[in-house]
């Protein structure tokens, strides 16, 4: 008897599914993750804690000012003709430094002068007008009225006459504040409007430093302000270096100003130099020295980081050789160190290079440098000698 022909197919097709199950699986085997690598032990140095002491000093870039520095305008308005002052020009009390068109104001000044004469030209005769006006009513051929009526004339006469003296005075004022003058001797230090401009009254045309006094002037961040403050009036609480020069000048804080700057979000602060010889607009670097702090410490600048907005470094525990985030207070730094005042104690160990590249928890090992060949061959040599 022969077997069932449904058997058949599968005897002819088990040679053929044999290798396309062993491909398969081959691709699946080649799908699959391979095991994460195991993460390298870094070598980093390291430096024990130590308690220390600090002092230092805070350098600000300054520039030299005058005292008083003021911002002169025409008290009337009109176009400017002329401005004989130019930028760093030394100008004395009294000396033009810009002119306006006197056409119209000197108008105004014959108008009010003609007006002056007519009111005093009134005035006398109501008071021809009086006396006559007295005699008739002393002779009974007037009234008391019509008298009193002539007595107010006159004082009206007179208080237009007052009226027209005073209006003649200030177009007269006007005429000569035609020619803007330096109330101070000084030197020019900017032009803020050129010849050909119709100005309007208190328009800023130059800018005079008056002689006397120089300040220093610089500015201090935020933190520093609190510091500043009780050295206002201590002589020689600051020491200033002019550019070029080595020498120290002592200077007193004469003001600090009581709100930041809107845009640099800085404050600015004012020293007096005192009788020093400085010019104006020449760049000084104002020396703060700070307070010595003891119980502090120093590290290098490359043991610090910046996580999560706060200052930390990485503390090594020794037991297990891991590394662990702790954070520090720094109160600034002295060349290529910083001041650190809270967050370690003596005794701790802080890795100093390579904190960029570690994670919390990370093991690590103590970096040990490694001797070139060369040097390894040649100090060999020189042994076997």
């Amino acid at each position: 008897m022969n077997p069932p022909t449904s058997s058949l197919p599968r005897l002819h097709l088990a040679p053929v599914l044999l290798p396309v199950v062993v491909a398969l699986t081959a691709v699946l085997a080649g799908c699959s993750r391979p095991a994460p690598a195991p993460e390298p032990v870094r070598a980093v140095r390291t430096l024990t804690i130590s308690a220390d002491s600090a002092g230092g000093s805070h350098d600000y870039a300054a520039e030299v000012r005058a005292r008083t520095e003021s911002r002169l305008a025409f008290r009337v308005g009109g176009k400017m003709v002329a401005r004989p002052a130019e930028v760093g020009q030394r100008v004395r009390a009294g000396q033009v430094l810009a002119q306006l068109d006197p056409q119209d104001l000197r108008l105004a000044q014959t108008a009010a002068a003609a007006a002056l004469q007519a009111a005093q030209v009134n005035m006398e005769l109501a008071e021809a007008d009086f006396q006559r006006y007295q005699g008739l009513r002393a002779q009974g051929f007037i009234s008391a009225a019509e008298l009193d009526r002539r007595a107010s004339t006159l004082k009206a006469a007179k208080a237009q006459f007052a009226q027209a003296q005073a209006q003649a005075g200030v177009q007269g004022n006007q005429a000569a504040y035609s020619a803007l003058t330096a109330t101070v001797a000084g030197v020019v230090t900017a032009v803020e409007a050129e010849p050909g401009a119709v100005l309007a009254a208190g328009t800023p045309v130059v800018r005079l430093a008056h002689d006397g006094p120089r300040d220093v002037v610089f500015a201090v961040p935020e933190d520093v302000v609190a510091r500043m403050r009780p050295l206002l009036g201590q002589p020689g609480a600051l020491k200033v270096r002019l550019w070029g020069q080595q020498a120290m000048l002592p200077a007193t804080l004469r003001e600090v100003a009581a709100a930041a700057d809107p845009a640099t979000r800085t404050f600015q602060v004012k020293a007096d130099l005192g009788g020093a010889e400085a010019q104006l607009g020449q760049t000084a670097t104002v020396v703060i020295d700070l307070p010595r702090q003891e119980g502090v410490t120093r590290l290098p600048l490359t043991a610090v980081m910046q996580q999560q907005g706060r200052t930390a470094v990485w503390r090594l525990d020794t037991a297990s050789m891991t590394v662990q985030v702790q954070p520090v207070q720094v109160a600034g730094a002295d060349g290529n160190t910083v001041i650190v005042t809270a967050g370690l104690q003596p005794g701790q160990v802080v890795v100093t290079a390579g904190v960029h590249v570690l994670t919390p928890g990370q093991k690590v090992k103590l970096y040990q440098a490694t001797t070139p060949p060369a040097a390894a061959a040649s100090s060999a040599s020189a042994a076997a000698r």
